[in-house]
């Protein structure tokens, strides 16, 4: 192929074995997008390719991934808007005719969709960091650190020092959406721990909040310590089971939830859902 298809915020380019996507550095294109600059997919990392119907006048062309071909969207998890899925490209409705061929094109190269045994996307590479609300967290491609702010962090935290995590000693990465409420990025041990503590008082974790740890820079780096850990070996991650709070601290929680509702911040669909989760820790 070889072409060139432009669309909102990114451009695709279609090579014989590859989608090189290049993302815009305009102010109105989504932060993650600048961010990564650009994607190159193998076709073998693609499982699917869809054109469907947009909004006001558009059609999306967007690029489905092999399980497990990506450490951004294995990080991610399902946690991204539509609006900041770096594989989606939003394109003017007269141009469905050209997207529906290079699609079709597309589609010819593939040659499966089951779970792929390593990553054929590249992750962003270190290093990294960015800013938590009770740390600063960093990554140089080795190790792991988080350095804890005498503003935010938790006494636990503040007992239990800086951290430093070899990706050697590391089985995988857990990231939950700074737009979600009570967001964090927490590094699973490659050995089971019996109770995994809250995000606010766990030495392994950071935790966000408004205006600290963006998607733009939290994932990429959840991104590159999951590829650097499945690089030199480490597991899958560990599933921890997680803590039974006490009731006066879920009452607080629903208390400062509601808060948040009433001011607009939370929507009433994210409301009972967060509330119903908190009421199932009891």
């Amino acid at each position: 192929m070889g072409d060139v298809l432009a669309g909102f915020h990114a451009a695709w380019e279609f090579e014989s074995d590859s989608v090189l996507i290049r993302y815009e550095r305009g102010i109105r294109t989504p932060k993650l997008f600048q961010a990564l600059g650009e994607r190159r997919v193998p076709v073998e990392a693609i499982a699917g390719v869809t054109l469907t119907p947009g909004r006001r006048g558009t059609v999306v062309l967007r690029i489905e991934l092999r399980p497990g071909a990506d450490p951004l969207m294995e990080a991610a998890a399902g946690q991204l808007k539509e609006s900041g899925d770096p594989y989606r490209l939003v394109l003017p409705a007269e141009r469905e005719t050209l997207a529906e061929y290079y699609a079709d094109e597309l589609r010819a190269l593939l040659t499966g969709s089951d779970e792929t045994e390593r990553y054929l996307v590249a992750a962003p590479e270190a290093p990294l960091h960015f800013k938590a609300y009770d740390g600063k967290a960093s990554f140089d491609g080795k190790a792991v650190s988080f350095r804890w702010s005498w503003t935010g962090a938790s006494s636990a935290k503040w007992k239990a020092g800086d951290q430093n995590f070899p990706v050697t000693e590391l089985g995988g990465v857990e990231w939950r959406s700074p737009e979600a409420f009570e967001g964090y990025l927490r590094l699973l041990p490659r050995e089971p721990a019996p109770v995994a503590p809250q995000a606010d008082q766990d030495p392994a974790s950071v935790v966000f909040g408004l205006g600290y740890g963006p998607v733009h820079e939290s994932l990429p780096f959840a991104a590159a310590v999951l590829a650097a850990v499945r690089e030199r070996g480490g597991g899958a991650p560990v599933p921890v089971p997680a803590p039974r709070r006490d009731p006066a601290d879920i009452a607080e929680r629903i208390r400062h939830l509601g808060e948040l509702h009433q001011q607009g911040l939370v929507t009433d669909e994210e409301f009972s859902s967060k509330k119903a989760e908190l009421l199932a820790e009891l």
